[in-house]
């Protein structure tokens, strides 16, 4: 750095995670080896987003700024050799997005800071980033508290002349969670044909869409539990769970180019049905009342188990026609280990008492699936860094030619040719 020996910027308390509104204040520390002339010193904080047609490409197609401020620590004078300190102060705006960041696209927060020299002379400049969580509240969302629901009737023909008729419902608890929740998932499936069903899969898939010109979806599969088919002539049940792993939030509130969603897509791969219910990722709990709560979740989600829960729970039979003859079993679970075993929850990943906002201030920033934000694990008051998590290995990212149409509704699976569609509210 020629005459600088030491140019850097460092956050009080060395935080890191911010919240809007909040004020980020920091130093700005120098040292020099020798005497250096500057015009100014400036520190600069700013926050943008921006969106790529090409996956982990730099050049923006399309950006928007959410603020741009910058302070003049020093005017015109000289450094003398050894160190030397500056502190800065700015106050985030009310409105601005939770970052993120994506293959095709991120929301980033940055303080950048710039030594100006006389003419020919070297300038000299230092970048750190910090992260802002602007947290979404699902006791806001509308309907969040009600069980997500979805029906479809299916006729199709197999052996060439014979015609069968298939069923698949599919339910969840709620309609939203956050990380560390348990998903319950029911699924019924009435096989009235002379044919066995395929496997029954169930996924939770994230889809992000990046606005430009030519819009981009990416969709990830976040976990995936896969069930036995049903034999011919039966009607079955299948109960699975799905751990809710560091996930973005659903929505990216002041953001106007990402758009993040979630769903539950319930499918079988013969005959061709599938099934999807929309639910959204927060960063506060649902406050159910105790006559709404359907099961008693474990207090501590260490050790919880994506299995199938007791055959007691309450969650409602789906089918007039009575308790189903037979349970699917369950065959494979992305969230066991090799051993099958189900993986241990994270410390962190505990559910906070409803309705009240976590404290930031001593947790470690954690790397969630897909994305950056938001999840946190708990930690010291040392140095926050980036940690990789451990929860869920899902598989990697499935990105297609871009425009790509979005999953199908539930209006749209049963639209399909020799579909019978079926209210899909109770």
């Amino acid at each position: 750095m020629g005459k600088l020996q030491e140019f850097d910027i460092t956050f009080t308390n060395n935080k890191v995670v911010y919240s809007p509104g909040e004020s980020i204040t920091g130093t700005l520390k120098i040292r020099t080896a020798n005497s250096l002339q500057y015009k100014a010193i400036k520190v600069n904080c700013q926050g943008s987003c921006g969106i790529s047609n090409k996956m982990n490409d730099a050049a923006w197609a399309v950006e928007e700024q959410y603020f741009n401020s910058t302070l003049s620590v020093a005017d015109k004078g000289t450094l003398s050799s050894g160190e030397h300190t500056f502190p800065f102060q700015f106050v985030i705006p009310a409105a601005v997005p939770t970052s993120f960041e994506g293959p095709f696209g991120k929301i980033v927060y940055r303080i950048k800071a710039a030594i100006d020299t006389p003419r020919f002379s070297k300038d000299y400049k230092a970048q750190r980033q910090f992260y802002l969580l602007n947290l979404l509240n699902l006791n806001h969302v509308s309907g969040v508290e009600h069980p997500s629901y979805a029906v479809v009737t299916k006729k199709f023909n197999y052996l060439l002349v014979k015609t069968g008729t298939l069923m698949l419902k599919a339910r969840s608890d709620l309609r939203g969670y956050i990380p560390g929740q348990v998903i319950r998932l029911s699924t019924e499936i009435h096989n009235k044909s002379g044919r066995d069903t395929g496997c029954v899969l169930a996924s939770l898939i994230q889809k992000v869409t990046y606005r430009t010109k030519r819009p981009v979806m990416d969709l990830r599969t976040i976990a995936e539990v896969e069930g036995a088919g049903v034999k011919a002539g039966k009607h079955a049940e299948w109960r699975e769970q799905i751990i809710v792993p560091p996930l973005p939030q659903s929505e990216l509130a002041g953001c106007s180019l990402i758009h993040i969603d979630y769903f539950i897509q319930v499918s079988l791969k013969s005959p061709d049905t599938v099934v999807t219910l929309p639910i959204h990722i927060g960063n506060i709990a649902v406050n159910l009342s105790p006559t709404r709560v359907p099961d008693p979740v474990p207090s501590s989600p260490v050790g919880v188990a994506p299995s199938a829960p007791p055959c007691e729970d309450n969650l409602g039979d789906l089918c007039a026609g009575g308790v189903a003859n037979e349970e699917i079993p369950t065959k494979s679970h992305s969230q066991q280990d090799p051993s099958g075993q189900p993986v241990t929850m994270l410390p962190g990943a505990a559910l906070p008492p409803a309705g009240l906002y976590p404290d930031l201030s001593a947790q470690l920033f954690c790397l969630s699936t897909g994305a950056t934000i938001p999840f946190f694990t708990e930690g010291s008051d040392i140095t926050p860094i980036p940690t990789s998590c451990s929860l869920i290995l899902p598989p990697e990212y499935s990105s297609w030619d871009f425009p790509q149409e979005p999953p199908p509704t539930y209006e749209e699976s049963c639209s399909t040719a020799n579909s019978t569609p079926v209210n899909s509210r109770q």
